[in-house]
């Protein structure tokens, strides 16, 4: 079942990379939780259902950033927690300054959906809450 999870996982990053929110909203339960990145300008930040989760994307993108591209370097299975590890790098709207780093998003899935999302700017303490320290 955890392979079917990193996959599962796997095809929401395709989705949002085209930007198909329809496709992600498959695969993410309706009550879904996005959880402000830890230590980013998010935190305690919680958007609850799939279309709160949208939104908020959506204002994240339109308020700061002309570019997001989050691309992800390593799957790492929990069982029913994924920990994926990303090149992250923005644009800045209007000012066209570059902020790369490597942070980390840790899914939480239940039935074959994610229930949970959290990012963190430190991609040890995502191991370390995900109980994959490496």
């Amino acid at each position: 079942m955890s392979q079917a999870n990193v996959e599962l996982v796997r095809r929401i990053y395709d989705a949002f990379e085209r930007d198909d929110w329809s496709k992600v909203g498959e695969f993410v339960s309706p009550d879904v939780e996005l959880h402000g990145t830890r230590g980013g300008l998010s935190e305690g930040n919680v958007a609850s259902g799939s279309e709160a989760v949208r939104q908020t994307f959506d204002v994240w993108d339109a308020e700061a950033w002309d570019e997001t591209r989050l691309t992800p370097q390593r799957f790492i299975d929990g069982s029913d927690v994924v920990v994926v590890l990303q090149h992250e790098l923005r644009r800045g709207r209007g000012s066209g300054v570059e902020v790369e780093s490597e942070t980390a998003v840790v899914f939480d899935i239940r039935d074959g959906r994610v229930v949970r999302i959290q990012g963190f700017m430190d991609q040890e303490q995502a191991l370390e809450a995900a109980g994959l320290r490496e």
